[in-house]
């Protein structure tokens, strides 16, 4: 257990709690460069960087469909079966990577966005105390003589 533990933190950059932060630039790199991507390793790592993708990009979705994917990566990431080949648990063996520590990074940066945008929602936006004045003025020279 300390085994992997170890390979997490190695391969992934924490925030100040020591959680999976997939805002960190150097997220996925390193696991790049470790000999089990090769084969299904590569293709498990790419299943995994895409469904954090989406988890990211559509949690404010508008439309059906990015709200459905939204979806579909956050149930992915919450369910706990690891009978299936491509499951998140699946995914994260094969990585050596511990399922808790990279799920409960994601529902953190899931709560912490949500609360940042309902804050900013919430404010009222600042009023300005007077409008600017922009005048159109013309050079005029007068014609002599």
């Amino acid at each position: 257990m300390t085994m992997r533990r170890n390979l997490i933190s190695e391969s992934f950059n924490s925030n100040e709690k020591g959680l999976f932060d997939p805002t960190e630039i150097g997220a996925f790199e390193r696991l790049h460069t470790r000999e089990v991507l090769q084969g299904e390793g590569a293709l498990m790592l790419a299943i995994l960087e895409n469904a954090v993708e989406y988890f990211q990009k559509y949690l404010f979705a508008q439309n059906d469909i990015g709200r459905k994917l939204f979806q579909e990566a956050e149930e992915w990431f919450l369910q706990k079966n690891a009978d299936l080949f491509f499951s998140f648990e699946s995914i994260c063996e094969t990585l050596e990577l511990h399922p808790d520590y990279i799920r409960e990074g994601l529902m953190s940066w899931k709560e912490k966005t949500l609360k940042e945008h309902s804050f900013q929602a919430s404010r009222p936006s600042q009023k300005k105390l007077a409008k600017p004045r922009v005048s159109a003025t013309s050079l005029r020279f007068p014609k002599t003589a």
